[in-house]
């Protein structure tokens, strides 16, 4: 079966903002920039790999003391105590909050390392320009995408405990320094995500 051919064979280039397809650059007297978004139009986006690693690594950084320092601070009747990120799922574990628990752990175990492990396998393969399952690398990246925008739910958490608390005037709850670096953890491999180029995982030769 032959293969489909390939956006540069067919002279036209994807914009990476909007995803219109465009006529190539240089192959008309059309400027460089997407005729719907006006985003400038790269047939691979410059740097994509190494920006890409930086803030993978940069992300990997920032979780380790996300998960060793604080992430919020309780003062119930003059007993004050800090709580880290797992301190805090087995708290709620043991007070009968088993959705709030999993909510914890899912958002700030589960969801990234799956995408550190995700990114960390897009980006090496895509290195070594390999063609191994190209389809399914799309879809994961399509993966985390989407669960970026469900990464900040451990923060959210915290902010809706503290709400609730000092609503009801049973104790004092502070989020502390751990959560912003686990908000920065975020922030940081959404971003990584983000200057990946996904077509950089077709490049390489043919099965």
């Amino acid at each position: 079966m032959s293969m489909r051919p390939r956006a540069h064979e067919l002279g036209v280039i994807g914009c990476h903002a909007c995803g219109l397809v465009c006529e190539a650059p240089g192959t008309t007297t059309h400027a460089t920039q997407c005729l719907l978004c006006g985003a400038v139009l790269h047939a691979r986006r410059p740097n994509s790999l190494s920006l890409a690693w930086a803030l993978l690594w940069a992300a990997m950084i920032f979780y380790i003391p996300a998960n060793l320092l604080p992430v919020m601070h309780t003062d119930m009747l003059g007993s004050s105590s800090g709580s880290t990120i797992a301190a805090g799922i087995v708290e709620f574990w043991k007070s009968g909050s088993y959705g709030i628990a999993l909510v914890i752990f899912t958002a700030s175990v589960a969801v990234p390392c799956a995408k550190f492990l995700i990114i960390g396998l897009l980006l090496v393969t895509a290195q070594r320009r390999t063609p191994w399952a190209r389809r399914e690398r799309a879809l994961l990246y399509r993966l985390v995408e989407q669960i970026g925008y469900w990464s900040m739910l451990d923060v959210l958490v915290v902010a809706i405990v503290a709400g609730l608390v000092k609503f009801k005037s049973l104790a004092d709850i502070e989020p502390r320094l751990g959560i912003l670096f686990f908000g920065g953890m975020v922030i940081l491999t959404m971003l990584s995500a983000m200057q990946f180029d996904p077509r950089l995982t077709w490049d390489g030769n043919e099965t």
